[in-house]
């Protein structure tokens, strides 16, 4: 399930079928993380930057920037313009 923080809801006139479609490129990608006991968290959204966090096995593993390449270059297929995806580091901001 991913994390949604507060400043993932959309601005008026943002595109929310952009953020679905963003949403559901790391949701298809996060059980074969899992199965590797790490997972990718969405933090933020802005503009043609995605914040990400990778958690768990995914932290310390030597791929994980060849992982954050595939994210991205299926994003950009999906999305059908250049975004840029970027890990943060820290605790993410769980919605209440």
């Amino acid at each position: 399930m991913l994390i949604e923080p507060e400043h993932l809801k959309p601005s008026p006139g943002a595109d929310t079928d952009r953020v679905e479609i963003i949403k559901a490129v790391i949701e298809d990608i996060r059980p074969n993380l899992q199965r590797d006991g790490g997972d990718c968290q969405l933090i933020e959204i802005d503009g043609n930057k995605i914040m990400v966090k990778l958690t768990g096995a995914c932290v310390f593993c030597k791929l994980s920037s060849a992982t954050l390449e595939g994210i991205q270059a299926r994003l950009v297929e999906k999305l059908g313009e250049f975004v840029r995806l970027i890990p943060v580091a820290g605790a993410a901001k769980a919605r209440h």
